[in-house]
């Protein structure tokens, strides 16, 4: 995709991936506007409130955004929680839920905000956000990497749904990154975030854009089934388990 001109929308962009990828889209020469549950301009950048598990605000925030640029024609579905979970506790189901509804139904709701807009322009791009997880499980991380391999099949149903209309579909895959300090002290295997982006960039810059963006970090997940090393690798992070309590 062109990444120069375009009138963005990043949902759940005012801080880690989002808004590294706000960053590099207005460096592009593309407008941004960021949207998250704080309306305070970050880093120079419009921000428009949305909470996406309110119904309401992802109407107001669309409204608000197609008001003010007409022209929108890429929207990014930034907005995820990643909690853990013991799975032999009933109480994790709250973490579950809010998962799905943030990671999931919030995708979803975002997705149906824009999409008439997109289709009426006849041209414009969705980019979707799932993770590594979504195709190697992290078993600390269960409701998450299932609401990421939720997230992967629904982009693949949009695109065929969507093929036709001018408004293409773009998987955004990332593996472990170091958005935030805390996650660089936690994971020193996660990738820096600028080495991230820039690969991220360049592969959203091919023409056609392809349809997942798989920088090389994130191969060995995605992989990993066709690769034969699926199991030895879920083996691997089921390590993580003995750090949840009482276990």
């Amino acid at each position: 995709m062109d990444m120069t001109n375009r009138t963005v929308f990043i949902v759940g962009g005012t801080s880690g991936i989002g808004l590294g990828l706000a960053h590099r889209f207005a460096a592009a020469g593309s407008t941004v506007i960021v949207g998250g549950r704080r309306n305070d301009p970050v880093d120079g950048l419009a921000t428009i409130e949305v909470d996406v598990t309110d119904p309401e605000s992802v109407l107001r925030a669309r409204d608000r955004v197609l008001a003010d640029h007409p022209d929108l024609d890429v929207v990014v579905t930034m907005s995820g929680v990643m909690l853990t979970e013991d799975l032999r506790d009933p109480t994790h189901f709250a973490s579950a839920e809010t998962m799905i509804a943030t990671n999931v139904l919030g995708t979803i709701r975002v997705i149906d905000a824009f999409t008439p807009h997109l289709i009426e322009r006849g041209v414009g791009t969705i980019i979707t956000v799932s993770s590594g997880i979504a195709f190697l499980p992290f078993p600390i991380a269960p409701t998450y990497g299932a609401s990421k391999a939720a997230v992967h099949a629904y982009s693949e149903a949009l695109r065929a749904q969507l093929l036709g209309t001018g408004v293409e579909v773009a998987e955004l895959v990332p593996p472990a990154v170091a958005s935030h300090p805390d996650i660089a002290s936690r994971n020193p295997h996660a990738l820096d975030l600028n080495d991230y982006l820039d690969e991220v960039v360049g592969l959203l810059s091919e023409q056609p854009t392809p349809h997942e963006i798989l920088v090389k970090g994130v191969l060995m997940h995605r992989w990993a089934e066709r690769d034969g090393t699926y199991a030895e690798l879920v083996a691997q992070r089921s390590k993580a388990l003995a750090g949840l309590p009482g276990r």
